[in-house]
């Protein structure tokens, strides 16, 4: 068993561990030196962190589309890319799927919920919305009480016209084995200055 006796090492050799081990001993100054060095912690690492999750899919097998999640996603980026879509739209793309395998049922608002805070409302809206936006795409569906209308309830939203189009144009179409994607090394630039834009926390609701 791993007892935990050593430390992790600090990201940078000049930063100072807290020595508290529980929050409930913590002091003022404990959280002022976290806080202060968690903003470069973040700044450095936070963009690297993600595109690792993201590379992990990239031998993932498929329970049966001609593609697996990995170039899901960058099928979808590279569309838009190629639509002449502007930077952000183009790395919420690439990402809008990340928990589509480890948080499958909640993968909409898992993207939302990451990329929320450096994103504009219409982007964030439709990362909430995608999934039951597909259903008009679907035709021939087994389950009798799946709704292809569902994204109606949202008829009149503001944001509702962008949401339609972004899923008709760059995610229910984005399956095509053959499609010539741009490689993910061409999309972590963009990524990295997404995240190094300041939050703006946003609500996570439907």
């Amino acid at each position: 068993m791993n007892r935990g006796s050593q430390r992790c090492p600090l990201a940078h050799a000049e930063w100072h561990y807290i020595n508290a081990t529980e929050m409930e001993a913590m002091q003022t100054q404990d959280w002022q030196l976290l806080e202060q060095q968690r903003a470069t912690f973040r700044a450095e690492h936070q963009a690297g962190q993600v595109l690792a999750m993201f590379r992990a899919m990239r031998e993932a097998p498929t329970f049966g589309y001609q593609i697996n999640n990995y170039r899901h996603c960058l099928q979808s980026a590279t569309l838009a890319l190629r639509d002449g879509r502007d930077e952000e739209t183009v790395v919420v793309s690439l990402l809008h799927d990340i928990g589509f395998v480890i948080c499958p049922e909640m993968h909409a608002e898992f993207a939302a919920a990451l990329l929320g805070a450096y994103i504009s409302e219409a982007n964030h809206w439709m990362l909430l919305h995608h999934p039951i936006f597909q259903n008009i795409h679907v035709h021939g569906h087994p389950d009798p009480a799946f709704d292809r209308h569902a994204r109606e309830r949202w008829r009149g939203h503001p944001h509702f016209e962008w949401t339609a189009e972004w899923v008709a144009r760059y995610d229910q179409n984005a399956l095509d084995p053959n499609y010539d994607c741009a490689p993910l090394e061409f999309f972590e630039p963009m990524v990295y200055r997404v995240f190094e834009r300041a939050p703006q926390p946003k609500e996570l609701k439907l």
